[in-house]
């Protein structure tokens, strides 16, 4: 294979050739700061919430519902600390522990300020315990937030039954839906959502650029001072041609089916490895992904071992893969430790029959070359 084939576009995403003209274009003629009263200003000014408008209609929002950030891990930290700082009387959270570190760690930061975090459990497959969500909800419950797809397994929760739960019970519902935006529909009046976080450069627009969904009723507070833009909550010299990329990715043409096909394909044969377990639901996931373990395989070395076949896989999430930790995603499906450290993540984007071949063949070849040298063999009852 001449060229590298990449799949890790769950980690990120190649940018949009007619994307990245346009934010060229942008940032040479429009330059000009949205904040500013002369022309220069006031056409940045006007293009600025045109992609606001466009972005609000593709997930049935409000334009003014629509706050521009730099991205996935800022939004998440807006919707929980500044629901925080708006609801001082509320002192208890709610997540699932497989959730994004940006999640789990802004949790972690509100925890040592004196909030109470429950983490719900999910199942063999990654899906969130419902009847314990809705026992954990009490009085002083301040919000509720769920990912909408799981960046390693790629599981899809339910977040429709989830939102009723907490519409019952009065309580916000944030969900971080950086891994399901432009590859799910997402109408947030339907399914009842109170915020999401939504990051650019996980559907072929720069990074840098993502934007927080504020239900116009949610109490919520900045946690950036400064000039007060994005209508006070979000301070900050808009990232115009980041905004303009974000709204332009939206009209991308993505067969979702076709690459469903190969990731089923993928699947099908890489099941064959003896070794070989799919993590994460099969029927309740994102089109894309496929997170597979080998066991007695080390994945690091299986993933370098792939790199040098001009194949780009991951271990997990990127955010965390400097880290030597196991993945916090496999234990809380109660994978064998002996198979989290086995597992890649493959994210698929569009990839010819070819490439399907090469890289299933590669793959064997590779946890074969693996598991010759590994001291723990696998055996049929494990």
């Amino acid at each position: 294979m001449k060229q590298m084939i990449y799949l890790d576009n769950a980690a990120t995403t190649s940018v949009d050739i007619n994307v990245a003209e346009l934010v060229n274009k942008v940032s040479i003629e429009t330059y000009g700061n949205p904040s500013s009263k002369h022309s220069k200003g006031m056409k940045s000014k006007k293009l600025l919430e045109e992609s606001r408008e466009k972005i609000a209609k593709f997930i049935n929002a409000l334009p003014e519902e629509i706050y521009f950030t730099s991205g996935g891990t800022e939004s998440n930290n807006l919707a929980l600390k500044g629901l925080a700082i708006a609801n001082p009387g509320k002192k208890h959270i709610i997540t699932s522990q497989i959730e994004h570190p940006a999640i789990i760690e802004t949790c972690k930061t509100l925890e040592k300020q004196g909030y109470n975090v429950d983490y719900i459990s999910v199942d063999s497959d990654g899906i969130i315990n419902l009847k314990e969500l809705e026992s954990k909800i009490k009085q002083d419950t301040l919000v509720v937030s769920v990912m909408h797809v799981n960046n390693e397994i790629g599981t899809i929760q339910p977040i429709e039954k989830i939102a009723g739960i907490c519409q019952t019970k009065k309580v916000y519902f944030h969900s971080d839906c950086v891994q399901s935006f432009a590859k799910i529909p997402i109408d947030v009046k339907k399914v009842g959502l109170d915020l999401i976080s939504v990051s650019g450069h996980k559907i072929n627009a720069p990074r840098g650029i993502g934007f927080l969904y504020v239900k116009k009723e949610v109490e919520i507070c900045p946690i950036i001072d400064g000039g007060g833009q994005e209508n006070n909550l979000r301070s900050g010299t808009e990232n115009l041609p980041g905004i303009i990329g974000l709204a332009e990715a939206l009209d991308i043409k993505r067969n979702k089916e076709e690459i469903k096909r190969s990731r089923d394909r993928i699947i099908k044969e890489l099941e064959k490895i003896p070794s070989a377990r799919i993590n994460g639901s099969k029927e309740k996931r994102i089109y894309n992904n496929i997170n597979v373990s080998f066991y007695g395989v080390e994945g690091e070395s299986l993933m370098m071992l792939l790199d040098k076949e001009k194949i780009c896989v991951s271990t997990g999430s990127a955010c965390s893969s400097h880290k030597l930790a196991q993945s916090h995603v496999l234990k809380a499906i109660n994978l064998d430790h002996m198979y989290i450290n086995g597992s890649i993540r493959i994210t698929l984007d569009k990839v010819t029959f070819a490439e399907e071949k090469y890289i299933i063949d590669k793959i064997q070849d590779s946890v074969s070359k693996l598991q010759e040298i590994s001291p723990f063999k696998f055996q049929k009852n494990k």
